[in-house]
This record gives structure tokens, sequence and C-alpha cells, in this order.
């Protein structure tokens, strides 16, 4: 071997070698178990971000761990092409989406294989590729069939800047999730595929993955939104229409004073028609349709609403109670309409007081009456019937079904349960996605396309309209058909294409088969790979891609596909790399070579000011906060960018950015590196030694158990907490203890020793530096690869420690270490710990309160 460590051209070597040998590619094998690991697939961006590098890597780890445990490993790589960023920055640099997005996957594609990571790119997929939507086109035929899908005319979210719509999920802080810019509602005619039909299985089966981390449970239980309570009627004023409440207080009922629709609620115009109150509905309405509404945000703003001029009547009391269109109440709650009882709702109590409108305190504490007119706030708590006619003094909890049950039983409302959940509106406005299969016929309707003729084809070689506008309407070559029922010759394609997501929601499966001409898959292929065992990528994606794909993947069990409810058995959410940003007063956000350091300040090159250096964040383009990958691997190689990304922090957690971490990780290579190759002449032709550590003596024993040691605790924290920081540590330590063994000694077991220890190290460290382990495997001698090597076993007799370090504390504070042998009782630990004369100062005359014995760790002494 090369006495200097030279990643460019170790590197090389190796991703030549496992490129031409397919030694990442895999079949299904019965006779072996299998492991499918799936990280998120990227959209194709231009580049990769450290992001990238660092989920994959995480990803590689566990792919290479498993297969040198004998897993038959699925680790497979593809491409979420489709979507409104490749056509924004198509319009941006004046070229064609499709151009744009494949030259970026062949760049991408060239930047991972740099990173040595194990994919089978035999099973790549892009999904703006005709031989991948087809499926999902003809997924969605099957699912019209079954009344899954539906169109309608809504209120949406809308975005200019896009020129598209959104789904609530993409929506953040009132701003489109893709562009920065604010989104507006805007009514439009949209396919809707029903997603609520599973969201109480769905919801079920978020206590059935206890393989997902609990904060991602959370927030999917938070989004399905399970509410029980009563739908009730009111009837409206000299209508014979009623608007429908959901409500989770039918206790309150009697204390319902005035109603509030949601602005986008279909009755507010219509109350309003013909009323004095009709332009100012009409301003407030067009007003709240550029106001970010939504149950997040709902408590950011100040409560407003217009009377609509209209009057509904309270089922109970006869009330007549005004009808408001307000800020407050969500279409995407319930049925858009609230029931305001001011007197134990604060939203409402502030609406009241706001705008003058009565308050009937129908709740009171068992041990005081209530004032309507001294109230200062809603009573929100549990209490006694009031003013609630037959139902007075009971506990409003039972009052709750008894209300409930009498509405159902005067036909004025039912006990039901609601989801905050909507329907999954996958119609979107721009030509980059995948074609809706749907044809518009004057005569005969909307009618589905022929499945002959899928798949629908989107037209690659389409102008891009300025501003974003999708070309598929104006494009007669696409327009243009013929309807499948009647034969009209004046028949139009439907020109909306399908939300990303629906891509994103089923990729995973067709993975397993990604050549099938078929079908969406083999299900043979599918019924041994699938379920995901562990799937990888951001916490971002909780809500919108894995409920998606949870929804998906049961619609596809319903239609007798697959066998399985849930796509992932296992998920783990790695943490963000951040990294500080630094900014000039007069430049902005700076890169990293765009300013220079003297000393212990920054300067930016443009202008020489003395820059800011601003807090530790998520690395973004927008703030020039990166580090490109790619000056990494020039400099240092991928196994260091790897070991790094592995070593500064738990997978779970955000990294922060290091440039002296990199450097160590880069030491920490070369060392291991000068280590084997100042042993390598005296452990070539040398068997490693396999026999127990205690017919060894001295260092080599010591050595010898280390290592097994260390196996074990690298095993341990790769299988069970994927926690490689405290695996790399231990590798580093196992190191210290080598270099104590000198290379000139002639003692007849050091070599096999030596050559044991080292090997252990390469195997353990294989699955995090693979081209860095496969070269020194190589110089040992082995003339396979080491991804091909069983994972290293330890002896239990290896683990035993014959001396023991213990520390001792006075009063909680550290004041002396010393060992014993590994038989040591409690008691002659404790005789020792009162002898250490370093101990013996912090007791003085003391008297000793009582002595405390850790596991034969720990002595604490308490004055």
């Amino acid at each position: 071997m090369d006495a200097k460590y030279n990643p460019q051209a170790v590197e090389a070597k190796w991703q030549a070698f496992w490129e031409e040998s397919k030694l990442f590619n895999v079949k299904e094998d019965p006779d072996h178990k299998k492991y499918y690991l799936l990280e998120m697939f990227p959209y194709p961006s231009g580049k990769i971000h450290m992001g990238h590098v660092r989920n994959y890597t995480i990803g590689d780890v566990i792919a290479r761990y498993k297969r040198m445990q004998g897993f038959n490993v699925l680790h497979p790589m593809g491409w979420d092409a489709f979507g409104m960023p490749a056509e924004n920055a198509a319009i941006a640099n004046r070229t064609h989406p499709a151009k744009w997005t494949y030259e970026n996957i062949d760049t991408m594609r060239n930047q991972l294989k740099k990173m040595g990571f194990s994919y089978d790119w035999n099973r790549e997929i892009a999904t703006c590729k005709p031989e991948y939507y087809h499926w999902e086109q003809w997924l969605f035929l099957k699912m019209y069939e079954k009344n899954m899908v539906y169109r309608k005319e809504s209120y949406v979210n809308w975005c200019d800047e896009c020129q598209t719509v959104l789904a609530n999920e993409q929506v953040e802080a009132g701003m489109c999730w893709r562009c920065g810019k604010p989104v507006r509602q805007k009514k439009l005619w949209q396919w809707f595929l029903r997603i609520t039909d599973y969201a109480e299985d769905l919801l079920a089966y978020c206590d059935k993955l206890p393989g997902w981390p609990d904060k991602v449970i959370t927030m999917q239980k938070n989004w399905i939104g399970k509410s029980l309570g009563a739908e009730i009627n009111f009837p409206i004023k000299n209508s014979d229409e009623h608007i429908s409440v959901f409500t989770t207080r039918p206790d309150t009922l009697f204390g319902a004073t005035f109603m509030c629709l949601a602005p986008e609620h279909p009755l507010v115009l219509e109350l309003s028609k013909g009323t004095s109150q009709e332009q100012q509905v009409l301003d407030f309405v067009e007003r709240m349709a550029l106001q970010n509404r939504s149950i997040r945000t709902l408590d950011n703003y100040e409560k407003e609403g217009i009377f609509t001029g209209a009057y509904c009547i309270n089922p109970l009391t006869g009330r007549q109670m005004p009808i408001f269109t307000a800020n407050f109440a969500l279409m995407e709650y319930g049925t858009g309409a609230v029931m305001s009882v001011p007197a134990h709702d604060q939203r409402d109590f502030d609406f009241a007081k706001k705008y003058g409108l009565d308050i009937i305190v129908v709740v009171k504490p068992s041990d005081r009456n209530i004032d309507a007119v001294d109230m200062s706030e809603a009573y929100t708590g549990e209490g006694i019937m009031v003013n609630s006619g037959k139902f007075d003094g009971l506990e409003n909890k039972k009052a709750l079904n008894e209300i409930a049950a009498y509405l159902q039983e005067k036909g004025i409302g039912k006990k039901t349960v609601s989801f905050r959940l909507r329907d999954w509106g996958i119609s979107r406005q721009r030509y980059w996605g995948a074609p809706i299969p749907m044809i518009h016929c004057k005569k005969c309707g909307i009618v589905p396309a022929p499945y002959e003729d899928l798949p629908i084809l989107l037209p690659e070689d389409a102008d891009l309209i300025e501003g974003g506008k999708s070309p598929l309407s104006s494009l007669n070559s696409f327009l243009n058909t013929v309807c499948p029922i009647c034969g009209n010759s004046e028949a139009e394609r439907e020109t909306d294409t399908m939300d990303t997501f629906v891509e994103s929601s089923w990729y995973f499966e067709r993975y397993c088969s990604p050549n099938f001409n078929n079908g969406m898959f083999d299900k043979k292929a599918v019924d041994y790979w699938m379920p995901v065992d562990q799937y990888i990528g951001g916490v971002e994606h909780a809500i919108l891609h894995l409920l998606y794909s949870r929804y998906f993947t049961r619609v596809l069990k319903d239609f007798g596909l697959v066998e399985y409810k849930e796509p992932f058995t296992r998920l783990l959410t790695q943490g963000m790399v951040c990294k500080e940003t630094v900014s000039c007063p007069q430049h902005g956000f700076l890169l990293p070579e765009e300013w220079n350091e003297s000393d212990t300040n920054k300067f930016c090159k443009q202008c020489g000011k003395k820059v800011i250096v601003g807090r530790v964040e998520k690395m973004s383009k927008s703030k020039k906060n990166v580090i490109d990958p790619n000056i990494l691997l020039k400099k240092y190689g991928a196994d260091t960018t790897r070991l790094f990304c592995l070593f500064a922090a738990p997978p779970e957690r955000d990294l922060e950015w290091n440039e002296q971490g990199v450097e160590g990780s880069f030491r920490f290579l070369n060392r291991i590196w000068r280590l084997a190759a100042s042993w390598m002449d005296s452990i070539q032709s040398v068997a490693p030694f396999a026999g127990n550590p205690d017919d060894l003596e001295g260092a080599l024993k010591d050595l010898c158990k280390k290592t097994h040691q260390t196996i074990k605790k690298v095993t341990n924290d790769i299988e069970d907490r994927f926690h490689f920081n405290t695996a790399i540590s231990a590798i580093m330590e196992l190191l210290n203890s080598m270099h104590g063994i000198d290379p000139t000694q002639k003692e007849p077991q050091s070599a096999g020793v030596m050559r044991f220890a080292i090997e252990s190290v390469i195997l353990c460290l294989s699955p995090i530096v693979p081209h860095f382990t496969e070269e020194l495997w190589e110089a040992l001698g082995h003339s396979t690869s080491v991804l091909l090597t069983p994972w290293p076993s330890y002896r239990e007799e290896g683990l035993v420690e014959d001396d023991l370090l213990i520390v001792v504390q006075v009063n909680g504070k550290l004041r002396s270490r010393f060992n014993v042998a590994a038989d040591t009782d409690d008691e002659t630990i404790k005789k020792a710990a009162l002898a250490d004369e370093r101990v013996q100062k912090f007791i003085d005359t003391k008297p000793i309160k009582k002595i405390i014995v850790v596991k034969k760790k720990l002595v604490n002494i308490v004055v």
C-alpha cells in the first residue's frame, strides 16, 4: 500500500470497481431475509447539498451494515422530478423544464456516485417519465370508477407567483412553501381524492407505528384531528334552508347567540345578496382571501367579521341569531360554520364584546353563580347547567350526551365525528406535472380517458408561457381529442396536472420492479421487498408526504395490489445541517468564499468592510451559509465528508458545520492509514488472532479485549440507536490502544493480535468510510470486497474487564480515581475510597453521612 493516503485516487479506484462488478445490484432471493433501506428521493435541483450528503450517508451506513450482516439489501435511488421548482427555474433560465430536469439528474447522479453510496442504479426512476406516470394515471382511473375521486368548485389556496393551487399543508405562515410569496383564496374547479374516507384508519394506525418518532406520530394525529361532537341544524329565517354546524360542545347550545360563517362558505354571499350589507360583505370576503387563515395562525390576528343581514334560529331556544361572516371561522374545520357561545368560548366572547352581541351563561361553576354582565372572560371550565330548560342542574359533561341524544330524537341534529383532515385537492394549473386522464365533452360531460390511451403524454416540446401559466390549454396537439363515449371530435383533455405529491406517494413500490410494464409494479416483487424496513428523511415531510403515502398504500390494498397497510416500518427523521450566517452591511449575506479572515475578524472581499457573524441556522441558498460538497470532495474526499457528517452529531439532532471537525476527521483516517502501513509487512502473511484473550498477557491481552469490546459497542450503537457518533468514538479509543503496541517488538502473538485489531477497525468502519476500508482490506491480502465480508463478531470472554476504574466523588464532586480488580466487592471499594489520600483531604474531620457505591463504577461520599 502507498505510504500516504490519497483519497481522490482511492475513491476513484473503488467507485470504478463497484460499478464494473455491479456489487450493489440485487434481486429477490427467498433464501435470504430482505432489508429495504430507503432515503426520501431528491428533487433534481441541480446540485446535491450538505443536507443530501448527511441524509444519504446515514442511509448508506445502515444499508452496508445490514448487507454485512447477511441481509439481502434493497437500496435504490431516483428522482422526484415533476413540480413547480423545475418549471420556475426553467422560466428563470430561459430553458425547458424537461431539459433542465434531465441535465440536473445527470449532474446529481454523478455527485451521488462520487460519494460512494451503495445504490442499485438499475432501479433508478424519474417520476417525469411516461413509464412512471402512466401507472398513476391508471390508478386515478381506477379510483374514479370507485368514487374515490371527484371534481368540485371550491375555494383553494392560490399562489399568484407560481400560478397554481396549493394544498393546506403547502401553505406556511400564509406563504407558498416553494416560492415564499403570499397565498390567497381563489374559487376554482378542482379534482379531489377522498383521503377523508380513510381518516379513522389512518388515525388508528398511528398507534401501530412503534418504529416512528413520537413527534411525527403526534403531528399526524393533530393533522387528522378527530373530534367527537354533534351536528346541529339551524334553520335560516324566512328560508327553507338551514345552516349545519359541527360542535364539540352541544351542552352550550342554549347559550348560542350568534352564528359565524367562514368567508368562503357558499351561503355568505347568498345571504347578503339584496341587503344593505351586500357590498360590505363582498369587500370583507375579498379582503379575507388575501389573509393566511388556518388553524395554525388563528390566534395571531384580531377577530373581525361582518353581519350578513340574515338570521338563523336556535333550534332549542327559538332565539333569532344574527349571522356573521368572520375571519376565525374556517372551512377547513367542521362545516365552515361556528355556533358562537360567547359565555363559554374566549374567541366568541371577544367577538361579542367587540360587536355588542348578547352573552348568556349556560354552564356555571358548582360553587358559585356567574353574571354575564360582570364577566371579563369566558368561563370554559366544567360545571352545572343553567338557563338550559329541562337540562338545568345537570353536570355539563353528562349534558353533552343527553342534549346530543335529544337533538337526534327531534330530528334537528345527531351525534357525529369530525376530522380536521380534508380531501386532497390534487389539481395543479401548471405544465410540468402528470396530466390528469379525464376528457371534457359538451355532450357527455366529463368522462375518463380509455385505459388503452394511457399514458396521456405530457408534451415535452411545449413552449412555456411567461408568468408561469400552463401552455396545455392553448396547445391544440394536446388539448383536442375525441370523446370515447359519443365520438365527439371537439372534446378536450383536462389541462390540470397532478400534485407532485401523487408521484411520491407510491415510488417506493415502483422501486421493487422499476421495469415492469404490465402494471404499477410486479406484485411478487412487492410482496418480497415491501414494506420499507427503514425510511429516512426530514421531519418537514411528517404531514405532507408521509400521510399521503400511508393513504395511497391503503388504496392499493383495497384494490388488492398490496398486502399491507403501512408502507414504512421504521422512520428516522434526521436533523438539519446548520452553519452560522455571515453578512456584509453593504453586500448582504456572503458565501464562505466571499469573505476573508484575519486574526479574529472577518472582512468582505468586495468592499473590505468588517462582516457580521450571525446565528447558526439551517444551511440555505438564500442566506448563503452553505458549503458545496464538491469543494469537500476535492480537498478531503468523500470518506472524510461522510465521517464528519456521522461523527459531529447523532442523526436525529441538528449538525453544526465545523471546518475543524472536517479536518479532524481527515486526520483520524490518516492516523489509521499510517498505523496500518507501519504494521503491514509484519501482519500481511499472519492470520488474525482468534483465541481467548485470557491466553494473552499484558498490553496484547488488553488490546485484544478492547477490540472485542469495541466490536460490541459499534454493533449496538448502529443496531439499536443509529448513534454513529459514539460508534466512531469507540473506534478512536481502540486506535489509541493500538498505538500502544510497538511494531518492532518480537512477541509471538503481537502480529496476530494487531492484525485482528486492524481488521476489526476496517470492518467496523467499512459502512462509514467504504473506499478507505476497501483499500486497506485489499492491502491485507483479501481478494473480495469488504462489503461481502461478514460483520465482525465478538467473544463474550473478551468483554470481561480485568480491572475496573472507580470514580470517587465527595458531595457529588469528582475528587479521585483508582483501579481495582474486577471481582472486588463493594465493601472493599468503600474502604479503598476512604483511604485515598486525595479523598481524605476533602473529608477532613467532617462526619460521613453515607457512602453510595454505584455498579462498581462510582463512589459518592456524602459529608
